[in-house]
């Protein structure tokens, strides 16, 4: 009977461990969102600079962002002078380019999201951030991995049938202390890799450690890269719904 007692007791104690275990581990949706919200904060207003190279030129580009949630966000250009004034906005499921050379609002359809932004290898969807990768993908954990001698997560993501979203796949490998998104991995519909982007330069920014430098590279290229530097940024700041409007891209500044 003594015997029986202490194989119960180790029955329950195994099962018990192994419930906590469970619900220590986090879920490769959890592990996205914890790295999205990382990066994206509840609202953020951030400063930055892009450098598009190609094997014979470079160009320069500097801009300010600020967005809410998923369904607000616009990007302002500083720099070059040629191009200063454009502003990129987003808000729900409109996108609109206002270009004050011209004095025209033009509306950006769906269909140009898979276009370079501004001649980059960044797409009209990852600056204006029509999709999310939160939402819009069904995420499987493939593994874990080192990259640049850190632990990652490998989260595979697949779009959901009912997301307009332009990638067929997608990998991200996400650290596992951080949370921090340090590789992805961009596939089209015929499973063809398109771009990778790699973050780099790693430091506390409102007090949150992330990439400052993410470098961006398209496939079978070479000499073709676009670097995006992080230069300021502060999460979590009140910016209402109300900023995100046609009038305030012709006056924001």
């Amino acid at each position: 009977m003594k015997l029986l007692r202490i194989f119960i007791l180790i029955i329950v104690l195994v099962a018990a461990g192994s419930t906590l275990y469970a619900q220590g581990t986090l879920s490769a949706k959890e592990i996205i969102e914890k790295a999205d919200e990382k990066i994206r904060g509840k609202t953020n207003n951030s400063v930055l600079e892009m450098q598009i190279i190609r094997p014979t030129w470079q160009r320069d580009i500097s801009m300010k962002s600020w967005s809410n949630g998923l369904d607000y966000s616009m990007t302002y250009i500083t720099s070059p002078a040629r191009d200063k004034g454009q502003v990129f906005m987003k808000r729900k499921t409109e996108m609109w380019n206002w270009m004050p050379s011209i004095g025209r609002m033009v509306k950006i359809p769906a269909s140009m999201m898979s276009q370079g932004w501004m001649g980059s290898d960044y797409t009209n969807d990852d600056i204006l951030k029509e999709s999310s990768i939160v939402v819009d993908y069904n995420h499987s954990l493939v593994g874990e991995e080192e990259v640049e001698g850190l632990n990652c997560y490998k989260i595979e993501m697949k779009p959901k049938e009912e997301a307009a979203v332009i990638w067929g796949k997608v990998y991200k490998w996400i650290t596992k202390d951080e949370f921090i998104q340090i590789k992805s991995e961009y596939f089209d519909e015929e499973d063809e890799l398109v771009k990778s982007d790699f973050g780099y330069d790693f430091k506390k920014m409102d007090g949150r450690l992330i990439p400052t430098r993410i470098e961006i590279v398209p496939t079978g290229e070479e000499g073709k890269k676009t670097v995006l530097f992080l230069k300021e940024v502060k999460f979590d700041i009140p910016i209402e719904e109300s900023f995100f409007s046609q009038q305030n891209m012709k006056r924001i500044r």
